[in-house]
């Protein structure tokens, strides 16, 4: 995870881009290019469109993961805090084993009560419980305030292409 804002100059058209690649991530370039034409009044060519899409990934602008359909797996939402008594010794290997598990999708630190939360995924509720049995068993001693919630009935599974109307842009109409 890169630890500062990524700095690139936006153009109108690379908001457009990633509003329409929220819309639908695998949208071709040329097609892309026929949208900013037909919606935006930009006329570019594909390659111009396919160059951009590549810069911004190259910038960190936007992180490309594989988001598995939330029908096949049960989303748990896992946090904790650390136990200060063995925080010296035993923070990092803690950490790392949620961080590089296997089911956790996301992975992070929220400000309040300074809770460490994941979003995990497992095939079923008992391989969940299961998987939370053995972190007990390795890492109990490291954790406090430990709590599971799954999420049911996912209402929203992605970026709103609105979300994008609130970058920075370089110029009134950079193409």
């Amino acid at each position: 995870m890169a630890d500062e804002k990524p700095t690139y100059e936006f153009k109108d058209r690379d908001v457009y881009i990633l509003r329409e690649l929220a819309k639908d991530p695998s949208v071709s370039s040329r097609d892309l290019a026929d949208v900013l034409e037909a919606e935006y009044g930009i006329d570019v060519s594909y390659v111009t469109v396919n160059e951009s899409i590549r810069n911004m990934r190259e910038a960190g602008v936007f992180r490309e993961a594989i988001m598995p359909n939330e029908e096949y797996f049960v989303f748990e939402l896992f946090e904790f805090k650390f136990n200060p008594e063995y925080f010296a010794d035993t923070w990092r290997e803690t950490m790392e084993h949620i961080r590089d598990d296997e089911h956790t999708l996301m992975y992070f630190l929220s400000d309040g009560e300074y809770q460490w939360k994941s979003i995990m995924l497992f095939p079923t509720r008992e391989h969940g419980e299961r998987w939370l049995h053995e972190f007990y068993k390795n890492h109990g001693k490291t954790v406090l305030n430990v709590r599971t919630s799954v999420m049911t009935n996912v209402l929203e599974f992605g970026a709103s292409p609105d979300l994008f109307d609130h970058l920075d842009v370089a110029d009134e109409r950079g193409f």
